[in-house]
């Protein structure tokens, strides 16, 4: 009689000993869940983290971040009507190499591999045809800091030159440098697509700008230089 005590004793021991490793294992998820909730309700909006502290942001793992060699920047070619290469001696760019780019499957603006290369919208206007060129580029990627990182400090009066494939260059002077948040940049796009000064060539500059999300793994702004050629 006391040996089926015993084990029946034995048994509940041990279903009560399974049940709080059940219930302990559940409040450490629990935890986690609200931690990580935690954790990244605290990243809105903060500046963006470097490697030195958190691992690549997908999908930018697939950046270029080395700058061209001389000789790949001298050996970059285009049509003769078309934008070939960027400078803007107030943000010390110079010859950045623009490279023709569509829409992608999401409808926006793409924009090039290399971080050190700028993206000429290829529907937009053309360098001495009279329209509005649309260009954009990356202000950094996963570890360094992107052509248009210094974007936002681009003064009215500052200059933008374009030279075209066969050499011609195009001088537009900066009358406008916009912050838009990116809730609202899709309609400012009709603004962006005109000059500034009407019945003016011009050429509209376009980054990431603002605080980092990291819930939607993007900042909250961009970045919006539209100048007019100066004739």
């Amino acid at each position: 009689m006391s040996l089926k005590i015993d084990l029946s004793w034995r048994r509940v021991a041990k279903w009560v000993g399974l049940a709080v490793l059940a219930v302990l294992f559940a409040v450490f998820i629990i935890r986690v869940i609200a931690f990580e909730n935690y954790y990244y309700n605290e990243k809105e909006g903060s500046e963006r983290a470097t490697t030195s502290n958190v691992g690549a942001i997908q999908p930018e793992e697939e950046l270029i971040e080395e700058k061209p060699t001389e000789e790949e920047v001298y050996e970059y070619v285009v049509a003769a009507d078309r934008p070939r290469y960027m400078t803007i001696e107030a943000l010390g760019i110079y010859n950045a190499r623009v490279l023709p780019m569509g829409l992608t499957d999401n409808n926006a603006l793409d924009t090039p591999r290399n971080i050190f290369d700028v993206g000429w919208y290829q529907e937009s206007g053309k360098p001495g045809q009279g329209g509005t060129m649309i260009i954009d580029g990356h202000n950094g990627g996963p570890h360094v800091h992107g052509v248009f990182k210094d974007l936002p400090e681009l003064s009215e009066g500052d200059i933008i030159v374009i030279e075209r494939g066969d050499g011609l260059k195009y001088s537009y002077k900066v009358y406008e440098n916009k912050e838009v948040l990116l809730s609202d940049a899709d309609q400012y796009m009709s603004t962006a697509a005109k000059s500034p000064i009407s019945g003016k060539e011009s050429v509209t500059l376009i980054t990431c700008s603002g605080e980092w999300s990291q819930q939607r793994g993007t900042y909250l702004s961009r970045q919006f230089v539209r100048a007019a050629i100066i004739e």
